[in-house]
């Protein structure tokens, strides 16, 4: 990949996925879908339906409208993660809330061993609430409705990855027509490596691993936490789900004597035991 082309002259390949629930561990991915965008055109695409190994809670189903009906005849994902991965090659790629995609293809990537896409990646939420601070907010479809693009259908993933590469490229012409992809990178100030959305790494982590333990058996947790009101306190969470972040990752848990869910990031979590 050629950073250094003018942005108009480069391949990007914007994704979504939809998934049957926020969390990556108590979730799966339910559909996959990409476009690509070369020399001012889209000229490819990708969707498929993937059947999780749970039902999609009815909760989930209202957002993005996917049945289990629909997804008992679909694709298990080890028979489609192969094709994904080899339309991103030689290609910028572009999400929308890019972190929350990359956690949940960095986990199959690793079950089917696959090596993590070399591919740079743009974030075109990260890019807008840079390039577009006058908006009301950055949600995906705010932008959409704001920049007055053609979305599709919301929260169906061909169309998101459309209305996400529509976004980016409304950003692009902000930043500058003549700028080069290295150039977007460096505004963009996050750098997201799949690297860092490895779960391997953190099963193999002292801490984390007992954390990931924890939210695959639903057990309860005593951590020690150096943030919040008590520093260095220990306390005992319910784990709920672990939120892959550009910032910071974290953990979502209620607290075991009750009360609205908490965020706890991980590198403030030095002592974890189930």
């Amino acid at each position: 990949m050629k950073l250094d082309l003018p942005w108009t002259q480069s391949t990007f390949v914007a994704f979504d996925l939809e998934t049957s629930g926020k969390y990556p561990l108590e979730s799966q991915i339910c559909e996959i879908g990409a476009v690509k965008w070369h020399n001012g055109v889209e000229v490819a695409q990708f969707q498929t339906l993937i059947r999780p190994d749970h039902k999609v809670p009815d909760e989930i189903i209202a957002i993005h409208g996917i049945t289990n009906e629909e997804l008992a005849t679909a694709p298990k994902i080890s028979e489609k993660i192969n094709e994904f991965y080899n339309f991103t090659e030689n290609s910028i790629l572009i999400a929308h809330h890019a972190p929350f995609d990359m956690g949940f293809l960095a986990i199959e990537f690793e079950n089917y061993g696959l090596k993590f896409p070399k591919n740079n990646v743009l974030c075109s939420s990260l890019l807008s609430r840079k390039s577009m601070p006058e908006m009301e907010n950055h949600r995906l479809q705010t932008l959409v409705k704001s920049l007055k693009l053609d979305g599709g259908k919301a929260h169906r993933a061909l169309d998101d990855a459309r209305s996400s590469l529509l976004v980016a490229l409304k950003c692009f012409e902000r930043i500058g027509p003549h700028v080069n992809v290295q150039e977007i990178l460096k505004y963009q100030e996050f750098n997201l490596e799949w690297s860092d959305y490895s779960m391997a790494y953190l099963r193999g982590h002292k801490v984390f691993g007992e954390i990931i333990k924890a939210i695959e058996q639903k057990e309860d947790l005593q951590i020690t936490y150096q943030g919040g009101s008590n520093p260095g306190k220990a306390r005992t969470i319910r784990p709920l789900g672990l939120v892959r972040n550009a910032r910071d990752d974290y953990l979502v848990a209620d607290p075991i004597e009750g009360g609205h869910s908490k965020r706890y990031y991980l590198r403030k979590i030095t002592k974890a035991t189930m």
